[in-house]
């Protein structure tokens, strides 16, 4: 009897292994704090900041026969000041992945704003976060109720389309000419070697967008660009200066450009970049440029500090980089220095 007992006692656990060792769920992060002095019109503000700093829980389960079941919970809170309420408003996703690809349910950041914007050199020096962050690319998906299926690697390549459900209640301007519309985006990207090349359109009722971007390192330089086509997005208050870019409407076309460049040595980096968006819709003076400059000095894998500087000239009749409250055609600069760290 007792050794039918331990019997039982060693397969026990021995089950209980196994099912650990074919399900594993981590906790990660990252928190990115400056202090800046940002000066947008006339008024100039010398504080600390957060920049997206985030929290995460992942995890994975080994179903068998290839097949496997994932999540994401992904929720920000405020570096400088604790605050919150603490939500998964970041990400929170389910997933089935295999051979075949894989299957995504819930919301999460539009996969063409990775593939277009977000990429490599592009995101210095702050991981396109905070002030720092480019100021003139448009984002138009809709993230929440989202379904989408991503392709396996061939080749260096794959690709991603989603549909967001409008639910008849959520969404941008649900109210107005774009409600119970639903949302579409694809993604592509395709690497290979020092070259690494990407593509995203969005969809949301009659506004779109088309971006392309080309990403290439050659040594300890990285060079990229993007190019950005807006249709039907931009002011919502009619270039007044009272509204941001990102409203729908029939606004007509847009066209936007961003070049960068990075230069690596021992633990440190130089990022520049310089963005010029066009009129909007032929309208006159509703362009803007920017330039970003930052270095990074990586202490650790995880953890660097950084030193950067922005500075947005708007034309008369625009607004970027949240200069809405002071006036259409003030110009907006930040300075600042900062720790990130992720675990």
């Amino acid at each position: 009897m007792k050794i039918q007992r331990l019997m039982l006692a060693v397969l026990a656990v021995c089950g209980t292994s196994a099912a650990l060792a074919q399900s594993s769920v981590s906790i990660y992060g990252r928190l990115n704090t400056s202090i800046e002095r940002q000066k947008i019109g006339d008024q100039s503000t010398t504080g600390m900041f957060n920049n997206a700093s985030r929290i995460g829980f992942k995890g994975v389960e080994d179903l068998g026969g290839g097949l496997k079941a994932g999540f994401q919970l992904e929720a920000g809170f405020g570096s400088d000041d604790g605050s919150g309420p603490l939500n998964f408003k970041r990400q929170s996703e389910l997933n089935l992945s295999g051979n075949f690809g894989m299957l995504r349910l819930g919301r999460w950041t539009a996969e063409s704003n990775y593939a277009v914007a977000d990429y490599g050199v592009l995101d210095e020096p702050n991981h396109d976060t905070g002030f720092f962050s480019d100021q003139l690319y448009s984002y138009l998906m809709r993230d929440d109720n989202k379904i989408a299926y991503r392709t396996p690697v061939l080749g260096g390549f794959t690709l991603e389309g989603a549909m967001s459900f409008h639910e008849k209640a959520d969404g941008i301007n649900a109210t107005g000419p774009y409600a119970n519309k639903n949302a579409y985006d694809v993604a592509a990207n395709w690497e290979s070697g020092p070259l690494a090349l990407g593509a995203g359109y969005t969809k949301l009722g009659d506004a779109k967008q088309y971006g392309l971007r080309a990403h290439y390192t050659i040594g300890d330089f990285q060079i990229g660009g993007y190019y950005q086509r807006s249709d039907n997005v931009g002011f919502d208050s009619g270039i007044t200066g009272t509204g941001g870019f990102g409203a729908l409407g029939d606004f007509g076309k847009r066209n936007l450009f961003r070049l960068t460049g990075g230069y690596t040595f021992g633990a440190s980096q130089i990022a520049v970049g310089y963005g010029h968006a066009g009129n909007i819709g032929g309208r006159d003076d509703t362009g803007a440029s920017q330039f970003i400059l930052g270095y990074n000095y990586n202490l650790s894998k995880r953890t660097k500090v950084y030193a950067a500087y922005t500075k947005i000239n708007n034309k008369d009749n625009a607004t970027y980089g949240g200069v809405g409250t002071a006036g259409a055609g003030k110009n907006a600069s930040s300075f600042g220095v900062g720790v990130r760290h992720n675990f």
